[in-house]
């Protein structure tokens, strides 16, 4: 997970009411040894009107039990199997046992080809191709109309990202994003963006108020030209929309595939303000950001569950809107 992402108002989340129709999903983590079945995951998922889902492996009881379920899927591979993909014949297999023997019962929508890969990172070098190869193997299947193919990127691909309009991928990342952004564009893909303003925050409590990563400033924060920003999670959205300006890309659309608060573990992370910031999340994505007002933006929480085995700081654990015994954190009202 990188810096920018969601919100939410903190209560105890008894009913989540997501549904095809709305923008939001969650992402499904299994960096546990207490989580519940696949089964009983997608029956959470489907009890609770959860429309959209996220793995990032493709695992076979889990695609087994989302047969039949209706819930779109953005389905991932490890970053370690990106260099494999790169082999146009292994790229074909990879499509056939993960994507085809399942479609259409399980309803793929997006392949993220690669997660949070930075420009300095040996496996960088492996991420376009092997996105070319399963997309091709998609089309090969005929399934381009249905699926698209695309990676998942973190904002520290920015070099500036204030004030937003400001926004440019920094010079280091330009030779990595920007023909994967003119294969998205070629292709009608969506650019997977992981958006967290609870790191963003963290990492710069003395430029960036609490409320205004939690959306709930009560009142315009920013002032971009014409356009006014009330919180940070549009803030950082709306640069990256600046910096695909800057590359050609004007219209590429981004899907928010990760955005999410901690309930524990580190600088106000806490269950009042993970609710708060789910809650103001799910509500506000409803209504699209300043410079892409009046569209709704694809949105996955991070996460389903809380992970006991994920590795890194101790907020990474805590990420859930279910405990692993199926409960829920928040009490989230979805509208």
């Amino acid at each position: 997970m990188a810096p920018i992402l969601l919100l939410l108002t903190g209560f105890l989340i008894s009913g989540l009411e997501l549904t095809g129709a709305q923008s939001v999903g969650v992402c499904y983590g299994r960096n546990g040894n207490n989580l519940p079945t696949d089964g009983e995951v997608v029956d959470l998922y489907k009890s609770n009107g959860i429309g959209r889902m996220r793995i990032y492996e493709p695992y076979q009881t889990t695609l087994d039990a989302l047969r039949g379920s209706n819930i779109e899927l953005i389905i991932g591979m490890l970053n370690s199997n990106l260099q494999a993909l790169t082999d146009a014949t292994a790229a074909t297999n990879w499509v056939q046992n993960n994507i085809a023997k399942y479609w259409p019962d399980v309803k793929f929508k997006y392949i993220a080809v690669g997660n949070e890969v930075h420009p300095d990172k040996a496996e960088a070098q492996f991420v376009l191709p092997a996105m070319q190869n399963i997309h091709n193997a998609i089309v090969a299947a005929n399934l381009q109309n249905q699926i698209k193919v695309s990676t998942a990127i973190d904002t520290t691909l920015l070099g500036n990202n204030s004030p937003p309009s400001a926004g440019s991928f920094s010079d280091s990342a330009s030779s990595y994003i920007i023909p994967i952004i003119n294969f998205l564009v070629s292709n009608g893909a969506p650019l997977l963006a992981n958006v967290y303003p609870y790191f963003a925050y963290t990492y710069q409590p003395q430029d960036i108020k609490l409320p205004f990563a939690l959306f709930t400033s009560p009142g315009v924060v920013v002032t971009d030209g014409s356009l006014q920003y009330q919180n940070l999670f549009d803030a950082l959205l709306d640069a990256h929309y600046s910096a695909l300006e800057k590359v050609g890309a004007p219209n590429l659309q981004i899907v928010v595939s990760e955005s999410g608060w901690p309930s524990e573990g580190g600088t106000e992370a806490t269950i009042d303000n993970a609710g708060t910031y789910y809650n103001n999340l799910i509500n506000h994505v409803k209504v699209g950001t300043p410079k892409k007002s009046g569209q709704a933006i694809e949105t996955y929480l991070f996460a389903m569950f809380d992970e006991n085995l994920k590795d890194g700081l101790e907020t990474e654990k805590h990420f859930g809107v279910f405990s692993p015994n199926k409960q829920p954190k928040y009490q989230i009202s979805f509208g």
